[in-house]
């Protein structure tokens, strides 16, 4: 055991398999450092043997567990732009900590670190999700902890998602036809006909267009249920990407199959063997300049909650969408107050109809009734007649 001060505050100095250690006890009393010294020495301890044949991994730092981690999650995945966007928050705050040293309240401790930065909380949950993905089976045992005590995802605020109405939509691209953007015009158009996300619609390539049987078929998704998806195009989508590939014919010679119908650099050195990196600047300006809020993503709530509206079911949306089941539909449609307002209407004059027709019908029903009745009468005069005449018949 190692203690010195440094200036009124007591330090420990150890060394701990193979690592040294050396902390602050943040007390001025020489025997409460003592004691937080052992306390310490115990936690180590128990974390290094919570989990058999893994020792060697419990004293790396987090921020090596990390390099391995990317790198095995680079062969298993398609992109890993998020992944190492998520883990390289996690490596700033947390990397020089070693893995035994990571419990429940490591993780409450990033929470409130990315929360300060203003972080949104969904983000944050995402990248505990990395976290504790890097601890391996001492994650899991984290995990199950915060769940018991409810604390291992922040609440995530209800979601700011729109469907744009007719007039806004006219308004974007009305706006998008003035600007010099050659991808943003278009792009609008395929989101609001399609409910394609952005970057599905930056990874369109001309094969993936069948203008004679008027589809297409997505190719790079976000989800496994994305990818491979047909959808149908309507007139205004189909007759903007007939008039952009004239312009794209114009400009590269061909519309090459393999091309990007969006492609990459500026004006004048556009590369249609990749895809333009980001649709965010022109739908900024687009945005602005037609005087609606709202973000390019809500173009895909737009279009999911008019095919909801239209009464179109689940499975059609999902198969459209490329959504994984019926519960994220319902997180994506939102039926508009119009479409509500119709509904209510609906059944309310139908319950008016049902209680009026009575009233209506009134008349008819009388005169109904007195017919049979007359019915009635003379099947009874009738039948008396032949009862009084068959016992004279048979007396004679």
């Amino acid at each position: 055991m190692s203690l010195f001060k440094r200036g009124k505050v007591w330090w420990y100095e150890f060394w701990f398999a193979g690592r040294r250690i050396q902390e602050s006890t943040k007390a001025t009393s020489k025997s409460v450092a003592k004691l937080a010294e052992q306390k310490r020495r115990r936690e180590l301890e128990e974390g290094f043997n919570s989990v058999e044949d893994v020792r060697h991994l419990q004293i790396q730092t987090l921020g090596q567990v990390a390099n391995d981690y990317l790198t095995s999650y680079a062969l298993r995945h398609k992109s890993t732009t998020f992944a190492k966007y998520a883990v390289g928050h996690v490596v700033r705050i947390l990397g020089d900590r070693m893995v035994v040293d990571l419990d429940e309240r490591s993780v409450t401790e990033y929470q409130d670190a990315r929360l300060r930065e203003k972080a949104a909380p969904k983000s944050v949950n995402e990248e505990v999700g990395f976290l504790l993905r890097l601890l391996g089976d001492r994650g899991t045992l984290i995990r199950n902890r915060l769940k018991k005590e409810k604390t291992l995802k922040l609440k995530i605020p209800k979601s700011k998602a729109k469907a744009y109405s007719l007039e806004e939509k006219q308004q974007l691209i009305e706006a998008a036809r003035n600007t010099r953007s050659p991808h943003i015009l278009l792009s609008i158009v395929i989101a609001l006909g399609t409910g394609m996300r952005a970057g599905e619609i930056r990874h369109l390539h001309w094969g993936d267009l069948n203008f004679e049987k008027s589809y297409l078929t997505v190719g790079k998704s976000k989800t496994d249920a994305g990818e491979g998806r047909t959808i149908p195009l309507n007139p205004d989508v189909q007759n903007a990407l007939l008039e952009h590939r004239e312009w794209f014919v114009a400009r590269f010679g061909i519309a090459d199959p393999n091309w990007y119908i969006f492609p990459t650099g500026r004006s004048n050195k556009l590369d249609p063997t990749r895809p333009v990196t980001t649709l965010k600047t022109g739908w900024s300006n687009v945005r602005k300049r037609a005087g609606v809020t709202g973000r390019l993503h809500d173009t895909r709530h737009t279009f999911i909650t008019e095919l909801a509206e239209s009464g179109a079911g689940d499975q059609t949306i999902m198969d459209l969408a490329g959504h994984v089941s019926p519960q994220m539909v319902k997180n994506y449609s939102h039926i508009r107050m119009e479409t509500k307002r119709d509904a209510v209407g609906k059944v309310w004059l139908k319950q008016r109809s049902a209680v009026s027709e009575p009233m209506l019908l009134e008349p008819q029903r009388q005169d109904n009734r007195r017919q049979v009745e007359a019915e009635l009468r003379t099947k009874a005069k009738g039948s008396t007649g032949r009862s009084e005449g068959s016992p004279t018949e048979s007396e004679d």
